[in-house]
């Protein structure tokens, strides 16, 4: 197993700073390093330097601590230790940490898993119950309308009658849709369609206005194992929600790609290179806010004032079918990136 070392004597200065440290910390490896003060090395980190600044200080040193690190988007689990001289003064500290990031996501998968198997089973109830009753307000609505044909504030109320019915109905439809285990239709599928039909999709759903598309779809991308239906609905949604974001002016960026994933040694476990195809949903739009992006992905969470929350928790629930994961990607400055990962073969136990 892998471990990142940070060794620091007790003037602050680096005395040992091992690759898988720098690798961790998405750092640059410096020719004079060792023997700079820690703040400077780690100057984009200022979590770790906090850590590392109370090394002296603290009676009791954080042991099996994680943090997370927001700025790279990972979370490390760590230990802190004091180096002392034979007089028992600390002369130096030494950080062990590993990454723990994609442990961090399984478990979070774990924990979504269950609170969708908990939510389903009353949504899909509370969905039964309410359709019959919404289509029955849709129709005698729409037979009384023909009844009062000159009054035009009956009209109008009835008209809104009809389209929060219709609306409400929707929401219906899209928890069931919700609900309903996955079947896949899985055949040869070529992502670059799915892209392509998925872009005319959101355009018919939401308004493009001067919004730009750029798709770049990597030559010879290999085609996946997939139901292209569902991928279409997975990618229409992205577009969608980034279109909305945008209200009408900015750029999307659609990129697909060739990926490898190898094994991650912090598992223990010996697993083929898996090769995958990455495709990133970027727009340049104002980002999700960080208080937001754990909850993203949750049913009935929306922020839209008519969305009914389940867009993006059928998306991740579509592409947990395909054995892959999608991850978020966002701040104020650069947007937001939805990135989907797809084994170009189904049956890979590496997302699971």
């Amino acid at each position: 197993m892998r471990n990142g070392v940070i060794a620091i004597r007790r003037d602050g200065s680096i005395a040992l700073m091992n690759d898988e440290a720098y690798r961790i910390f998405a750092l640059t490896r410096g020719p004079e390093d060792v023997g700079r003060p820690f703040t400077e090395v780690l100057k984009g980190r200022p979590d770790v330097q906090r850590v590392l600044a109370g090394a002296f200080e603290m009676t009791t040193l954080p042991n099996r601590v994680e943090m997370r690190l927001k700025d790279i988007d990972r979370v490390i689990g760590y230990t802190l230790s004091q180096v002392k001289d034979d007089g028992e003064r600390p002369i130096g500290a030494v950080m062990f940490f590993k990454d723990l990031t994609q442990v961090e996501q399984l478990e979070e998968r774990e924990r979504l898993r269950d609170r969708l198997a908990s939510l389903g089973e009353m949504a899909a109830g509370i969905a039964h119950e309410l359709k019959n009753p919404l289509a029955g307000i849709e129709v005698m609505a729409g037979l009384l309308r023909r009844q009062v044909p000159a009054s035009r504030d009956a009209q109008s109320l009835l008209a809104d009658i009809i389209s929060e019915a219709k609306l409400a109905n929707a929401i219906v439809v899209e928890m069931l849709e919700f609900v309903r285990p996955i079947r896949l239709q899985v055949e040869r599928t070529d992502v670059a369609q799915v892209l392509h039909q998925a872009i005319t999709l959101a355009e018919s759903k939401a308004t493009r206005g001067n919004v730009a598309v750029d798709v770049d779809v990597m030559p010879d991308l290999p085609m996946i194992e997939g139901d292209h239906h569902q991928l279409c609905q997975v990618f229409t949604n992205l577009v969608t929600n980034a279109f909305d974001a945008l209200d009408g002016r900015g750029r999307i960026v659609i990129a697909a790609k060739l990926g490898i994933l190898e094994e991650d040694p912090a598992f223990g476990q010996t697993q083929a290179p898996l090769t995958t195809v990455v495709v990133d949903v970027a727009d340049n739009g104002p980002g999700v806010p960080p208080e937001l992006t754990d909850r993203i992905f949750n049913p009935f969470f929306t922020t839209k004032p008519q969305g009914s929350g389940l867009g993006l928790a059928i998306v991740r629930k579509i592409v947990d079918a395909h054995d892959g994961r999608i991850d978020l990607y966002s701040s104020a400055t650069t947007g937001t990136r939805f990135r989907v990962t797809l084994p170009v073969s189904t049956a890979s136990s590496w997302f699971k």
